[in-house]
């Protein structure tokens, strides 16, 4: 009956831990094993009898009567008066089967078989849950905040894993609470010691594309294919799709009626604005497309140096850079191209003035830092408001306004 209860008290496991009655046993089997070969030096001579269905178990020891005074090993070996002992017709050379109580193996052995048997069944736990979540890497999943710390939210799932959700892994936006529910993709699973630590993310361009997948039929379907995705995490993303059916407009269904469909998952993203476009192999038209809104007049491409040169109109320069330059560094990424806007400009030559004729009084870091969002003359900065080039340059006001007072008096001249 002790190996009975001891069994029932080690099942309690097999609700917490969601193992298998049948691994349960066979793992039980092995801890009780090593018990016995640290007990007798050899578990070779042993039978344990396991019923998984009743759950109950039986060590018996095998030994071999010998005569008195000539046991050389008591572990596989019985005197003829201890075997007469269990079964008075023993005789020498026969085979004795003992069972074996777990008293025999002592408090402390009983507490080590216990303590090893949670380390094995913890073990077994890791082992499956790292192929279970190995096996859905780059899957959208869901689970509920657990806790919030400075550098990760620690969610918990249905089934109590517990997943890690880095900061820099979280959209900007991002507030999470208590209790709440987050959506991201299972981005790694890494083994730490013995213990798999499972890492979400929020910001990959993979969540995005998956997120396409589960909230437009067609999609998941197979009947538009998401090409490509680029993103700046919570400000902007651009998404080249395509179809084999001419018949379906890829953009047209993908943003849906007003936006319909795409509502969903710009809401999912922190307000992240969203471009959708139609993939070709034209490389010109695909540049083209992809610096929308502004509409381009022309593009020279250099494939040698994977470069092209894109002439705009002036008042398309600042819809082609983006607030931040965001629009043209996604239409690059999208394309693979290094895109360099070229003004063609509409004003006669004496009316503006290159900003680089400015560099004796103006640092070449602060011309370059306007350059950057397609800024390359005085008028183009004077056309602009402070704190919008405060906000998209990484110049101080006091910068900006000195940068100004320079190019006004130019032209007060």
């Amino acid at each position: 009956m002790e190996n009975l209860a001891l069994i029932d008290s080690f099942s309690e496991f097999k609700d917490d831990k969601l193992i298998d009655r049948v691994t349960l046993m066979a793992i039980l089997e092995d801890v009780f094993r090593n018990a016995l070969k640290k007990k007798y030096g050899s578990d070779d001579n042993f039978d344990i009898i396991i019923n998984p269905d009743k759950g109950d178990m039986e060590i018996w020891r095998n030994r071999v009567v010998v005569a008195d005074g000539e046991v050389e090993d008591p572990n596989q070996e019985i005197s003829l008066s201890e075997a007469r002992k269990i079964e008075p017709d023993f005789e020498v050379g026969e085979d004795v089967s003992e069972e074996v109580k777990l008293i025999q193996l002592g408090r402390r052995a009983i507490l080590a078989l216990r303590q090893n048997l949670i380390s094995k069944i913890h073990e077994h736990d890791n082992t499956n849950l790292y192929k279970q979540f190995k096996d859905i890497v780059g899957d959208i999943y869901t689970a509920e905040v657990h806790h919030v710390r400075p550098k990760a939210v620690i969610l918990v799932d249905d089934e109590g894993n517990e997943i890690v959700l880095p900061k820099e892994k979280q959209i900007p936006s991002d507030f999470f609470r208590k209790g709440d529910n987050v959506r991201g993709i299972i981005e790694s699973v890494e083994l730490k010691g013995n213990k798999p630590q499972i890492i979400m993310s929020r910001t990959s361009e993979l969540f995005l594309e998956k997120l396409f997948e589960q909230e437009i039929p067609e999609v998941f379907d197979g009947l538009i294919m998401v090409k490509k995705v680029v993103r700046i995490p919570g400000e902007k993303a651009k998404v080249a799709v395509d179809s084999y059916d001419d018949r379906i407009d890829p953009v047209g269904a993908c943003v849906g009626m007003k936006g319909s469909r795409i509502h969903g998952i710009v809401r999912e993203l922190g307000n992240e604005n969203i471009d959708v476009i139609n993939y070709t192999t034209n490389t010109q038209l695909y540049i083209s497309r992809a610096l929308s809104p502004a509409k381009v007049s022309s593009i020279k491409i250099d494939e040698a140096n994977n470069r092209a040169e894109v002439f705009l109109k002036l008042e398309e320069v600042s819809k082609a850079i983006g607030r931040g330059g965001h629009n043209i560094k996604l239409a690059g990424l999208l394309t693979g191209y290094e895109l360099d806007v070229i003004r063609e400009g509409t004003l006669a030559e004496d009316e503006d003035v290159e900003l680089t004729e400015f560099s004796d009084e103006i640092e070449a870091w602060i011309i370059a830092e306007f350059a950057k969002i397609g800024l390359d003359t005085a008028r183009s900065i004077l056309n602009q408001d402070v704190q919008d080039l405060v906000r998209r340059t990484d110049l101080e006001e006091e910068t900006v306004l000195e940068v100004m007072r320079i190019l006004k008096e130019e032209f007060e001249d």
